[in-house]
């Protein structure tokens, strides 16, 4: 169940709002990077000391991908550089922060600056960043004092029902689990191939590629990270000049190749790169081109990694 006392924090006087709600005054709708940013995080914290909890999990964490729709222009590392290492290692879905880390979480998107999740206590506590420097907080707790606080530093703390971040488990666009059938079913693709290409999607918009064998199966599956969306796919082709030949003449698609250092690489790309891209790969193993359209994707299997008891979580 979510929180039952909701509030959204916004620095827009309701008074300047028209019959619709729509925001008519003058305030800006980004960030000031300043005083009014440190009050946003300062109300925050309030709420977070009023539920009596002092670390939030990470759900459903995202970067920017193919299109970045930030009101700022996306910076280097996503905004997370000394929070996560550059692999992002600590960055995923279930992971726990203090909060100085949740409050810098905030702050990066509060600047769009190309990271994004919501920020969850189980049902106690909830922060999720929206548009236009909308935050809602929600908690099991009534946070008169969060409240009072919040308007002390200029902010305007309204009652909600709900927030319009709140996820429902019966959101889930992936339901399997990547337990033993599915690896079993890895197997039998690999009997039959040989070889197979596996995207670890370790965040929304980032991914990692490897080609599977019955050789280095055991090893990937040990470097997996945790609950990881697994998306099996055919090998790679090594005539790469037919992979180049045959993509599409308008849509966007994402093209993966092997190096010759053997690593994965993958770039989205359209017609208007494709004389640039040629010249990327002009040295690669071998090469797929994926469709972006999500009709249009037909993976072998597709699968979401479990805790480590087994259950679920991760809501994909």
């Amino acid at each position: 169940m979510p929180p039952s006392f909701v509030h959204r924090i916004t620095k827009y006087d309701p008074a300047d709002r028209d019959e619709r709600g729509h925001y008519t005054g003058v305030e800006d709708t980004v960030s000031d990077h300043g005083p009014v940013e440190a009050a946003y995080l300062a109300a925050i914290a309030a709420f977070v000391e009023a539920s009596g909890i002092d670390r939030l999990e990470i759900r459903e964490p995202s970067v920017t991908g193919f299109v970045h729709f930030g009101v700022e222009p996306p910076v280097e590392g996503h905004g997370l550089s000394g929070l996560f290492p550059p692999d992002l290692t600590g960055y995923y879905d279930g992971a726990e922060v203090s909060l100085p880390v949740a409050l810098e979480l905030v702050r990066v998107m509060l600047r769009d600056q190309g990271a994004w999740c919501r920020l969850e206590a189980g049902d106690v506590f909830t922060v999720h960043v929206g548009w236009d420097q909308y935050v809602y907080v929600g908690s099991d707790r009534r946070c008169t004092e969060a409240v009072a606080r919040t308007r002390k530093l200029g902010l305007f703390p309204e009652p909600l029902t709900a927030s319009p971040y709140a996820v429902g488990l019966e959101e889930r666009e992936v339901t399997e689990t990547a337990d033993g059938d599915f690896w079993a079913r890895v197997h039998v693709q690999l009997a039959s191939r040989q070889t197979v290409l596996l995207e670890e999607t370790y965040v929304r918009n980032a991914a990692r590629w490897h080609r599977l064998t019955p050789e280095n199966l055991d090893a990937v599956r040990a470097g997996l990270g945790p609950r990881a969306l697994l998306t099996v796919w055919p090998d790679l082709t090594p005539d790469v000049g037919a992979v180049l030949a045959a993509l599409p003449e308008e849509d966007p698609v994402e093209f993966v190749w092997e190096a010759q250092d053997g690593t994965i690489r993958h770039a989205i790309v359209d017609d208007t790169e494709y004389q640039q891209l040629a010249a990327l790969v002009a040295d690669a193993r071998a090469a797929c081109a994926l469709p972006l359209d999500l009709d249009e994707r037909h993976p072998l299997l597709c699968a979401v990694l479990p805790d480590s008891d087994g259950a679920l979580r991760a809501r994909w």
